[in-house]
């Protein structure tokens, strides 16, 4: 299991999960960076996802939706802030509607991604920082730590298929 720890933090309104990969860090950046693969990879392994629009730039978006094994589809969307290519990426991550626009009435959250190399691959620090701790306790109270952890340890599985 790539996830080696997960912490949230009330006083910093953030959610961290460091995973550990066994493939170098511009392997694991091209999973975000081709939205096929980051379809793979993007929600719980039970709710696969569809990415719509992907521009992976500053004033770019990732619109996506995922299916619940119901047919129910959640929508999001990530406002790309910054970008330096295998190293880092900074978007601020939303609840979207139908037409792909913001839900104000659900947290969003500015998502920082890191990526650093390590002697047996790459290390990937995943960082949300919340507007607000009621926002925080929101997704948490979602299941947002289960579903991230999911979300991410099926990156080993997509690092093998290569």
């Amino acid at each position: 299991m790539p996830v080696t720890d997960t912490t949230q933090n009330e006083e910093t309104l953030t959610l961290t999960i460091v995973a550990e990969f066994a493939a170098p860090p511009q392997r694991v950046w091209d999973i975000y960076a081709d939205p096929r693969q980051l379809e793979q990879i993007w929600g719980p392994p039970t709710y696969p996802a569809t990415v719509v629009d992907h521009s992976l730039e500053p004033g770019g978006r990732v619109t996506y939706f995922m299916t619940s094994p119901e047919g129910e589809k959640f929508r999001g969307l990530w406002e790309v802030t910054a970008v330096d290519r295998l190293k880092r990426l900074e978007f601020r991550d939303y609840f979207a509607d139908e037409d792909f626009a913001i839900v104000e009435s659900m947290p969003g959250s500015r998502c920082i991604y890191t990526f650093e190399e390590t002697e047996t691959g790459t290390r990937a620090t995943y960082e949300s920082v919340f507007d607000s701790v009621e926002g925080l306790r929101t997704v948490l109270e979602m299941g947002v730590v289960e579903g991230t952890t999911g979300a991410i340890n099926q990156i080993d599985d997509l690092l093998a298929q290569q």
